[in-house]
C-alpha cells in the first residue's frame, strides 16, 4: 500500500589542455594562435554538447506530452460513476488523494500485475484507501471468498508499488489477509485473483509470467515483503494461463 513519491565527469572540452594539433606553442605569439584554436574547439564542442541537451528535452517534452494530451476536452475516456473493469465487482471507490487520473493505455502502457498481500482484512483496505491521508490504494481487492472490489479504475494509475513507474505500468491487486499466514490463502481467492490478472492480461495484450505478473516485493526500490513466501506463484499463474485458453469472456 505504498504511496508514490513521484555532478558528472568533466566534459571533452574542459579536458582539453593543449593545441588541437598536438604541437607546441609558437615563440613569436605567445600562445596566442594556440589559444584561439582551443577557444574555436570549446566552442564547437560545448555548442554539439547543447544541441544534444536540447534534442534530450524535445523528447521528454513529447513525452510528457503523450501522457497529458488526453486531458484536452473531448480527448479523455468517458467515464460512469460506480463502472468496473472487471465483471461482479463491487465498485468502493478510494478517494482521489490516493490515485492519479489518467487515460491508460492512451498515455501510459499497461505491461504489468503487482500482486499485493494487505496485511489486515479486506474491509480495512477499503477503509484505508478511502482516507485521503492514506496516500496509497490498488485498484482491485480481493477477499478469502473470492469476492472481488474495484478502487481505482484500470484508466488510472493508483499508488500501491511505491515505484512511480511500476505505478505508472501496471495494475494492482490487493489480497486480504497477512504473509506469514498461508491459511490466508485460500481456493477461492487464488481462482478469483486468476481470473482478474487473466483478465488484465488480455485487455493490454502481455503474456501471464513472472515478468509481468510480479511481486510488490520485486518492485524495484521497494521495501515491502508481500506477497511473501507462502504465496504460491506455480499454482497462480496455472490458473491464469488456465482462464487465458477459455474463450474470451467465459470464466
Amino acid at each position: 500500500m505504498d504511496g508514490e513519491r513521484d555532478g558528472g565527469r568533466p566534459g571533452a572540452a574542459e579536458a582539453e589542455t593543449g593545441p588541437e594539433d598536438g604541437s607546441e606553442e609558437g615563440p613569436d605569439d605567445g600562445g596566442r594562435s594556440a589559444g584561439r584554436r582551443l577557444t574555436r574547439r570549446r566552442a564547437l564542442l560545448l555548442g554539439g554538447g547543447a544541441a544534444v541537451a536540447a534534442g534530450a528535452a524535445a523528447v521528454a517534452a513529447r513525452e510528457e506530452l503523450a501522457s497529458w494530451w488526453w486531458r484536452l476536452p473531448g480527448n479523455g475516456r468517458p467515464r460512469k460513476e460506480g463502472e468496473v473493469d472487471f465483471t461482479g465487482a463491487q465498485w468502493s471507490a478510494a478517494s482521489p488523494a490516493n490515485y492519479r487520473r489518467a487515460s491508460r493505455p492512451d498515455d501510459y502502457t499497461v505491461d504489468r500485475v503487482v500482486v499485493h498481500v494487505v496485511q489486515g482484512s479486506f474491509a480495512t483496505a477499503l477503509k484505508v484507501f478511502r482516507d485521503p491521508f492514506h496516500e496509497a490504494s490498488a485498484h482491485y481487492v480481493v477477499r478469502g471468498d473470492g469476492h472481488v472490489a474495484q478502487t481505482v479504475r484500470e484508466l488510472d494509475v493508483a499508488f500501491h508499488a511505491g515505484n512511480r513507474g511500476y505505478n505508472e505500468r501496471s495494475v494492482g491487486i490487493e489480497h486480504a489477509g497477512f504473509v506469514d499466514r498461508p491459511e490466508s490463502f485460500t481456493a477461492e481467492m487464488y481462482a478469483a485473483s486468476a481470473r482478474l490478472t487473466a483478465g488484465i492480461c488480455r485487455r493490454y495484450a502481455f503474456p501471464a509470467d513472472r515478468e509481468h505478473v510480479v511481486g510488490h516485493v520485486e518492485v524495484p526500490g521497494t521495501d515491502h515483503t508481500d506477497p511473501g513466501p507462502h504465496w504460491d506463484w506455480d499454482r497462480y499463474l496455472a490458473l491464469v494461463r488456465a482462464q487465458l485458453r477459455r474463450p474470451a469472456g467465459r470464466a
